[in-house]
């Protein structure tokens, strides 16, 4: 399908990047940029930034970065029209009518192609629960109480006992071995060839917020391992960015999400009325799990299991809950192991008065470190008060931190000034300060010349585009043809060409690219920075960021020079004498950070 540039442009230039970003991500502003947890990888301390100059982001953690088109294709997994569609509705802008060319067609359906498979598969694992071969997964599911209406609403199913019957189908509906590799449901085997990934197990269908099937979940039957596998991650599937069921909560009318461990608790709340229920899909709660429930509501239900393991599990996911601006809440379901237990035993009605009695999230844990003192000893009971006392001292609101002093006092028979007189003492003598999580930087193996390049023409990209003031200072010296990396180069001739109309826009440059890996290397160009701490230091940086990239660039033209190009050469002998000139001072460069 195609759209003029001019029509993209306006939908982009409608949608400001950090409104946008903003109902998916907690931003904070710093400086002139936005921060905040990145919803492309797991992280603690936000590195996911927010430029409302550039209109762009970029997250110095995992190097994910782009436009508003970029991030609404890369979060909901839309194709680039999808995403075009979305930001135009949500601007105002009325898109015209216009038919896919062929290319752009055969550009466009990968991934709608993918999702057909993934629907076709789901028909086929829904109708062999209904043969008599799958009269086990069926008697399973009847097992667990699932009514009829509750399997078809999650479109469960099974697939055969042995594998080779839904690679068998799907060829006879006419896909390559290629598409169906890339689907996630098949495994390759040199001997035998294309195998089903699933078979012999009862089958859950994943779908994203828009009901599409995009993976699945498989329970194994009989006691053969891995007792659950799901999908490996795909071009339309992420597991650290989709919820099972959430297609399903996002439109229930509680306030809240009720978050549980696996496939079975889910439908199993569902059926009993709780249409808020989600679950992560076979792995720990990750900071884009909370970005994308914080898009629907604000608190969150803890529901794991009550055994060791679900109380770490809520440990683990309470910061990463308070990070996205969620608050949650623990439900305690003792003495049952899970919510689809305790409801078949207890009920609906009783289960809603635990959901109603869940406990605040920092009462929870300070009674899980309860466990770690004993109490009837006076020195393991002063320890337990400090750790306390260093836990109080995360609320930076006094007025909140004394209201949780106070219920703590209440708890733990403390007196509230004796309390308070410990966090406070603490606070003053920067013992109960949080560390903060060490970084770890990985660092590749420097190559020397050609890696000092690169960042050279990566820093000079950043600050022409930053700072408009930075053409005047290299003009004469620094042109397009001295960017000697081909993607560089490409970017560096569509930045001039912009100063010379008169506004320099790399989120309307991004535009001309629809490759992922470019637009991530392009942003990157973008956001280059060093850790420089005055301005002086600014100005030799940029001094020598030029003579680099100039004697980069001769070397380059002169390696690459035919033998007869008279011209060529004595445009080298010039940039060369004007190079030595600005290396020896003879030449001052005027720089200016504005």
């Amino acid at each position: 399908m195609y759209y003029s540039d001019d029509l993209i442009e306006e939908v982009r230039s409608k949608n400001d990047i950090v409104d946008v970003i903003s109902d998916y991500v907690k931003l904070q502003r710093k400086g002139s940029s936005y921060f905040g947890l990145c919803p492309f990888h797991n992280e603690k301390s936000p590195s996911f930034s927010v430029s409302p100059g550039k209109q762009m982001y970029y997250c110095f953690g995992c190097g994910a970065g782009g436009n508003v088109f970029t991030f609404v294709m890369e979060y909901e997994n839309y194709s680039f029209v999808e995403a075009l569609k979305y930001l135009a509705d949500r601007a105002g802008v009325q898109l015209p009518e216009v038919e896919y060319s062929k290319e752009a067609k055969a550009a466009s359906d990968f991934k709608s192609m993918l999702l057909e498979i993934q629907k076709k598969a789901a028909s086929f694992y829904y109708y062999q629960l209904k043969q008599e071969s799958g009269k086990p997964a069926l008697d399973y599911l009847k097992g667990r109480q699932l009514s009829d209406d509750t399997i078809k609403k999650f479109g469960l199913g099974c697939s055969p006992r042995y594998s080779g019957a839904l690679y068998k189908y799907l060829k006879g509906q006419g896909y390559s071995d290629e598409l169906l590799k890339e689907s996630g449901l098949f495994n390759i085997d040199e001997r035998r060839g294309m195998q089903d990934k699933f078979w012999n197990r009862v089958m859950f269908p994943i779908m994203d917020v828009n009901n599409r099937v995009i993976g699945f979940g498989g329970r194994v039957m009989g006691d053969a391992k891995p007792k659950y596998l799901n999908s490996p991650e795909t071009k339309i599937f992420d597991k650290s960015r989709n919820l099972y069921g959430l297609n399903i909560a996002r439109t229930s009318r509680k306030p809240y999400f009720i978050i549980c461990e696996g496939y079975m608790d889910v439908i199993a709340m569902h059926q009993a009325g709780f249409h808020n229920a989600v679950a992560s899909l076979g792995t720990a709660l990750t900071s884009g799990h909370a970005s994308l429930m914080s898009r629907y509501t604000k608190e969150v239900l803890l529901t794991y299991d009550s055994d060791e393991a679900g109380q770490k599990a809520a440990l683990r996911g309470i910061p990463i809950l308070k990070a996205a601006g969620i608050s949650p809440r623990v439900v305690n379901l003792a003495p049952y192991k899970d919510p689809d237990e305790f409801i078949k035993t207890e009920g609906k009605e009783a289960f809603e008065k635990r959901l109603d009695e869940a406990e605040n999230y920092f009462l929870f844990e300070v009674k899980v470190l309860e466990k770690q003192y004993h109490l009837s000893d006076p020195e393991s009971k002063t320890q337990f008060y400090r750790e306390i006392a260093r836990k109080l001292l995360e609320f930076p609101e006094e007025l909140e931190r004394n209201n949780y002093i106070e219920s703590i006092s209440a708890r733990y028979q403390i007196k509230f000034e004796d309390l308070r007189r410990m966090v406070n003492n603490m606070a003053l003598s920067g013992t109960g300060s949080v560390a903060k999580p060490r970084v770890e930087v990985i660092s590749k193996k420097k190559e020397g010349k050609e890696d000092a390049g690169h960042t050279a023409q990566k820093l000079m990209l950043t600050w022409l585009t930053s700072y408009p003031s930075m053409f005047k200072t290299i003009d004469g010296l620094i042109e397009p043809v001295d960017f000697t990396t081909p993607l560089y180069h490409k970017v560096a001739e569509m930045v001039f060409e912009q100063h010379k109309e008169g506004e320099v826009n790399p989120a309307k440059l991004l535009n001309q690219f629809s490759d992922a890996e470019e637009q991530k290397e392009i942003t990157s160009l973008f956001h280059a920075s060093l850790h420089l701490e005055s301005e002086e230091e600014a100005k030799k940086a940029v001094l020598e960021t030029v003579c680099r990239l100039k004697r980069d660039s001769i070397a380059w033209q002169s390696a690459n020079l035919a033998p007869t190009d008279l011209f060529g050469l004595q445009r080298i002998v010039e940039a060369r004498k004007r190079l030595e000139d600005l290396e020896r001072g003879r030449v001052t460069l005027h720089i200016s950070f504005n």
